[in-house]
């Protein structure tokens, strides 16, 4: 199963649901709370997002070549083969 990378922030509320879910789910995943990071990380990190897709939404969700931008758990569902 692939490993998903989470770009969320510490207080959207559709970020800590796609956290929620994950770990429902028994998913193994790596997140970075952009808002908590220092000013320099952080513009890097948002740059890293722009890269993926055109817009810097949160939840970005990365699961092997698929990006999923937002909390929409069909999409997370298929990307993971569940």
């Amino acid at each position: 199963m692939e490993i998903c990378k989470l770009y969320s922030l510490s207080t959207c509320s559709h970020c800590k649901s796609c956290k929620r879910f994950l770990g429902e789910c028994g998913i193994e995943y790596e997140f970075t709370d952009v808002d908590l990071l220092p000013d320099e990380d952080r513009n890097d990190v948002i740059e890293e997002i722009k890269q993926l897709t055109a817009r810097c939404a949160f939840p970005t969700i990365v699961i092997g070549d698929k990006v999923i931008v937002g909390f929409k758990e069909d999409e997370i569902r298929a990307a993971l083969g569940m």
